[in-house]
């Protein structure tokens, strides 16, 4: 079985992006030697995809926040306990504003829209975590940019897109390297997987950020892999 290994410059900070999907054999050991790591939701990316985890970025609103919020699995959970910061992904006043909507073309997702970010605000404040709500205008600005990559109908955009969204303009330093991994681009039928696909492929195109998950001996232009 190959090992891998991590060569990267001296300067800037290496953020990893890690979603729930599956990850490359070999992977946990680049994940935790990152500076910063950012799993979604319950983390299921802890075990194959590492275990450092510095920011947990939740879905806030609707079943999934319940969910987490409810009884103490997700509290208690390793990931929880490790992270420093809560993420609440969906703005509550960009949800608000898409109720009305949803109530037409999708009556079936009545609770969407629901959201519960003060309960992660608290969940933050009670255990000493800083809290960071990513804005409204993060949602317009990846609706905008997917609309280039032919969607099919969708209702919101994935945390992940969002999350990777966030941290591009508002968190990355100019020496910094975005890594993702975990990103198998799949999952609930009303976000727009394939279009994200290409968008993520495009910021890859474009040097923004670079893939873990489908390196050969080069993920980036700033980070190398190497088997050995």
């Amino acid at each position: 079985m190959d090992h891998w290994k991590v060569s990267r410059p001296t300067v800037g900070r290496t953020i990893m992006i890690v979603g729930n999907g599956s990850v490359a054999a070999g992977a946990a050991a680049i994940i935790d030697a990152a500076d910063l790591v950012i799993r979604f939701n319950d983390c299921r990316s802890r075990g194959a995809g590492g275990s450092r985890t510095d920011i947990v970025a939740v879905c806030n609103t609707g079943r999934p926040a319940l969910s987490m919020l409810g009884g103490g699995n997700w509290k208690n959970s390793a990931a929880v306990r490790q992270a420093s910061a809560i993420w609440c992904v969906r703005s509550a006043a960009k949800f608000e504003s898409l109720r009305s909507q949803l109530a037409h073309s999708h009556p079936d997702l009545d609770d969407l829209c629901d959201d519960y970010s003060s309960g992660f605000r608290a969940f933050a404040k009670a255990t000493g975590r800083a809290f960071h709500a990513v804005p409204a205008s993060i949602h317009d600005h990846v609706d905008t940019g997917l609309r280039a990559h032919d969607p099919d109908p969708y209702v919101v955009p994935s945390s992940g897109l969002i999350i990777i969204a966030e941290v591009l303009a508002h968190w990355r330093q100019p020496e910094d390297r975005i890594v993702l991994a975990g990103f198998g681009h799949a999952g609930w039928e009303w976000h727009p997987f394939d279009a994200e696909r290409r968008y993520v492929d495009a910021l890859v195109v474009q040097r923004q950020l670079s893939r873990l998950d489908r390196s050969g001996d080069q993920i980036g232009s700033n980070v190398a892999v190497k088997a050995v």
